[in-house]
């Protein structure tokens, strides 16, 4: 089926969707290739599509020191060319068989993405094992590409949230793994080299603790011997293990401010959140909802934008790692607003840590976080990306099935501990991006 037969069938994905309720999650079956890749499916029949992605442990944290960047641009030149196919002639041959590949990486690992019709699903496999095991390694194009990722690096300076993400990671992991924004800067990327991209693909691209995620038409009884046939000359395992990683040290109380000839000014307040591992993950999730990842339906956007209006935007999140990640809470306002918007911000933090928490707004925020989950299971891309995260920090094959139970048996006094737990002020540090003279320290 070519371009215009997938864009009807993903246009029919949009139209029908899936209305899985949270209380009829799909089981996730499971099994392994016989060199140790670990694979995850669930079935999905009504529209004739197939979505994968392959996850290893070949993230930013194994950068080389100085090297921030690496796992990017070897996910570009995966994803860029292979050895059979140069840059071109693989662009032209994926857009005439409309297949949809991707390659990524983030702190802790390196995705390959493969979004298929059904009836193209061999050859789009065709396509994902050559651009998994026969790397190009063109020295010519792998230059073009580090000079494309340089002159992004240097335009994305303009950008505040950038330079906020940089500041953030590096003052709350200094030296870790994760003391770096994935796709590196103009001042790393340069120090990269080509051997320095095969050294991460020899070390780490291994099958043992990566994991295969699928959704869509596909049985597993079908997709088996598709994969066996594809992936068998791949072995080994990786130098480093996926969850193998050093808990980063403890920073907390520091100021930074970040000079930028802008009139806005962009305030980041960052601690240590948790691991993915960790038992306090849903009691965390949900303050952190509460707090100000529920858009408007939270206290920070209530109190710093609704009632005063002192912000563009107020949100919160945290991301489990293999170690603690980060927990971010991060506003955008004028820059003479800056000190005031702030101060509302600790002042909410402060109300929630003293455990003033209303329960009929804690139900409020439990119900829409499960009517929100019962949203992403109806996409095969949002089902991948929860299989690959299940898969790959080996969490319970029953966690889909248990999200909402989860979810709801999160009490008052839950959240009231996480508050306590998590938002004191002093453990926090704070950056801010914007005019000198405008600092809120």
């Amino acid at each position: 089926m070519k371009k215009a037969s997938l864009h009807l069938v993903a246009f029919a994905c949009l139209l029908f969707g899936f209305n899985i309720s949270a209380h009829a999650v799909p089981s996730i079956q499971t099994a392994q290739l016989d060199n140790g890749l670990k694979i995850l499916l669930i079935e999905a029949h009504n529209v004739p599509m197939v979505s994968m992605q392959l996850t290893l442990p070949a993230g930013s944290r194994f950068d080389p020191e100085g090297k921030a960047g690496t796992a990017s641009m070897l996910a570009t030149i995966l994803g860029d060319h292979t050895a059979k196919h140069d840059d071109k002639a693989w662009a032209q041959w994926l857009d005439s068989e409309a297949l949809r590949l991707g390659a990524s990486a983030s702190r802790d690992s390196l995705s390959l993405s493969l979004t298929v019709v059904k009836e193209s699903l061999a050859v789009g496999l065709d396509a994902l094992s050559e651009m998994l095991l026969q790397p190009g390694w063109y020295k010519k194009r792998f230059l073009s590409l580090r000079e494309d990722s340089i002159a992004a690096a240097i335009k994305s300076q303009e950008t505040p949230g950038t330079l906020a993400a940089q500041a953030t990671s590096k003052l709350l992991y200094g030296m870790h793994g994760y003391g770096h924004t994935p796709s590196g800067t103009a001042k790393s990327l340069p120090h990269i080299k080509l051997n320095d991209l095969k050294s991460l693909y020899i070390n780490q691209i291994r099958p043992i603790g990566s994991v295969l995620a699928v959704s869509g038409d596909i049985t597993m009884q079908e997709l088996l011997p598709l994969l066996k046939s594809r992936l068998k000359t791949w072995q080994g395992k990786p130098k480093i293990a996926a969850l193998d990683v050093n808990k980063p040290p403890v920073v907390t109380g520091k100021r930074l401010h970040v000079t930028t000839p802008t009139s806005q000014a962009l305030v980041q307040f960052s601690r240590l959140g948790i691991a993915r591992s960790n038992d306090d993950f849903f009691p965390l999730f949900v303050m952190n909802h509460l707090l100000g990842g529920g858009g408007f339906g939270s206290k920070l956007m209530e109190e710093v934008r609704e009632k005063r209006g002192l912000v563009y935007g107020v949100y919160s999140y945290f991301i489990p790692l293999a170690a603690p990640g980060p927990f971010i809470i991060t506003l955008q306002t004028r820059a003479e607003q800056a000190k005031q918007a702030t101060q509302v911000v600790r002042d909410v933090m402060q109300s929630l840590a003293d455990g003033k928490i209303d329960a009929q707004q804690l139900n409020a925020t439990k119900s829409n976080l499960i009517g929100g989950f019962a949203q992403r299971m109806d996409s095969n891309r949002e089902r991948v990306g929860l299989l690959s995260m299940i898969g790959f920090y080996q969490m319970p094959l029953t966690y889909l099935q248990h999200w909402a139970a989860h979810v709801q048996s999160v009490t008052l006094a839950d959240v009231q501990r996480m508050s306590k737990a998590y938002l004191q002020i002093s453990d926090w540090n704070i950056i801010q991006v914007g005019p000198a003279q405008k600092s809120s320290q």
